[in-house]
């Protein structure tokens, strides 16, 4: 049960007096209803008269029968008490006589727009703007089973909140009354138990904190937008340029600013309590968004004329198409996504196929309308994907958690590979030339970074180890040679040694010149994602 009794009193008239809506009146005196902020507008301000009309002469509590569990409260930012006695005149606030009339603090509120909430707990609590709210969400096609909803406010609504608590805090003070202010309920929070069952009943589905489905309202307000300004003159360093902000004047800004300023140097710049504004807020945007949803698996490739991501330089495409987006034109589609990630364990070069199991790969689907898919769905995709190119084929395609695509990243450098290169000797070799690389084990090889990609990789010395090799003679000048490597061996560098840089290599083991024609991947050993049956 939530109640407004006689200390309340003064509140509920020097903020219905100043232009304030019932229910920031209810949020400055504390009250924790949930269920009494959903009462209509009109339905409150009768409350607040019938309250104000009945506790002239005793203590009276007027108790709105409503039963809840205990609001969540959130601590006002902290105020400076210092040199509160001494402030001077400009920032004062009038007493106003116990005795006044509740009909003429009614008066001044009723048909205005909010000085506190700018409008946001009056017209945008209403049924018409549930529904404008709803039928965005339903336009926009988005697959969800329960929703969790956001409110971006205007900057300035910190400032006339607390002018409206310095102003509280003042008549309070005169009368010799207390006044808590750490239990005074947030905007935002009272607004969210307003909303919430309303938005909760036209869409169907629960309110969920933790739901990954996101509806949320930028609220704007024109005609106040340099009520922040004076904050940079008291505290610059709390306003500074940052990327992607339009305004220094950001919320989190305006905040900072007001933990700092000294309440003196508020008043005199600011009406304590506010006063009312001509218009109501403007609800800029109704957004919605879907978190983000991943799909793994596996892909072989069996083009030497394919990159693995979009071969772009200088803003010219070299190649028409890539892995990345043979498998991403389908998921794309099909999950409805806005854009995506593509990410893997590893990669090849153009010219290199990858075959056995296939490479591991991930790909973040970036607010997808459609999230649901079924196991045979899921086949069904995966089979598109294989019957649109024979350049790669995919394998073992699911969907995965954020957290498990850690897995494929993790050890990387500890994993091996398997790999299969057809080797070019300038000299004639016969089968015993090549036969002790067979033996060799553990070879360790000093690589700086290969000529090829120093434009895009730091230089530096690498030790990688080539754990075992086997060779296939084929004829005088070429061998196939099988190599199982640590990750992240450059194999090309090791074959015909990049001009010194990769030591021992191929050519200096055989003392020859030698070269690399084709490369296949035959294996990657990361156990992940999990096989799926045929």
């Amino acid at each position: 049960m939530s109640s407004l009794t006689e200390k309340d009193r003064p509140i509920v008239q020097l903020l219905l007096s100043a232009g304030t809506c019932p229910r920031c009146v209810l949020r400055f005196c504390c009250v924790g209803s949930q269920l009494l902020y959903r009462h209509p507008h009109q339905d409150l301000m009768k409350d607040l008269q019938e309250f104000l009309k009945n506790s002239q002469e005793k203590e009276d509590t007027v108790c709105l029968d409503v039963a809840d569990p205990p609001c969540k409260r959130i601590r006002l930012e902290h105020i400076r008490e210092e040199g509160a006695d001494d402030l001077n005149l400009n920032g004062a606030i009038p007493e106003l006589p116990l005795a006044a009339s509740g009909n003429t603090a009614t008066e001044s509120s009723a048909g205005k727009v909010c000085n506190v909430c700018l409008g946001i707990l009056q017209e945008f609590c209403e049924a018409d703007f549930v529904k404008q709210v709803c039928q965005k969400v339903n336009s926009a096609d988005y697959q969800f089973t329960s929703f969790v909803f956001s409110v971006s406010l205007p900057p300035q609504l910190s400032v006339r909140e607390r002018a409206a608590w310095l102003g509280v805090k003042q008549q309070m003070r005169n009368l010799g009354l207390p006044f808590a202010k750490d239990d005074i309920v947030q905007l935002k929070e009272a607004y969210k138990w307003i909303i919430h069952p309303q938005l909760s009943e036209e869409l169907g589905v629960p309110a969920d904190g933790k739901s990954l489905f996101e509806v949320s309202v930028v609220f704007a307000h024109p005609e106040t937008d340099e009520e922040c300004h004076f904050l940079a003159t008291a505290c610059p360093d709390c306003f500074k340029p940052a990327k992607n902000k339009q305004s220094v004047f950001t919320r989190m800004a305006v905040i900072k600013a007001l933990e700092r300023i000294k309440e003196e140097d508020f008043l005199k710049h600011f009406p304590c309590p506010p006063s009312s504004p001509k218009n109501i807020c403007d609800a800029l945007e109704i957004q919605c968004n879907n978190g983000a949803v991943f799909v793994a698996g596996r892909y072989n490739k069996y083009s030497r004329n394919l990159p693995q991501t979009p071969w772009i330089i200088d803003g010219e495409r070299k190649l028409e198409s890539s892995v990345e987006e043979l498998i991403s034109e389908h998921l794309m589609a099909k999950f409805k996504a806005d854009s995506f990630n593509f990410s893997s364990s590893g990669r090849e070069d153009v010219d290199v196929r990858t075959l056995g199991n296939g490479r591991p790969f991930a790909m973040e689907l970036v607010n997808p309308r459609r999230i649901h898919f079924t196991a045979e769905e899921m086949k069904r995709l995966q089979q598109a994907i294989n019957d649109s190119s024979d350049k790669i084929q995919v394998r073992d395609l699911q969907l995965v958690t954020r957290e498990a695509i850690g897995r494929m990243k993790e050890g990387e450098e500890e994993k091996t590979k398997t790999y299969s290169a057809l080797i070019w000797t300038d000299k004639a070799i016969q089968r015993e030339d090549i036969a002790f690389l067979d033996d060799i084990k553990e070879l360790k090889l000093d690589q700086k970074t290969p000529l090829r990609v120093l434009h895009r990789r730091p230089l530096a010395m690498r030790c990688r180890l080539i754990h075992t090799m086997k060779s296939e003679y084929i004829d005088e000048h070429h061998f196939r040679l099988h190599l199982k490597t640590q990750a992240g061996t450059y194999i090309k560098e090791f074959v015909h040694g990049d001009f010194g840089r990769t030591k021992p290599n191929i050519g200096s083991l055989l003392n020859r010149t030698a070269d690399i024609l084709e490369l296949d991947v035959e294996s990657v050993d990361v156990d992940w994602p999990p096989t799926l049956a045929d």
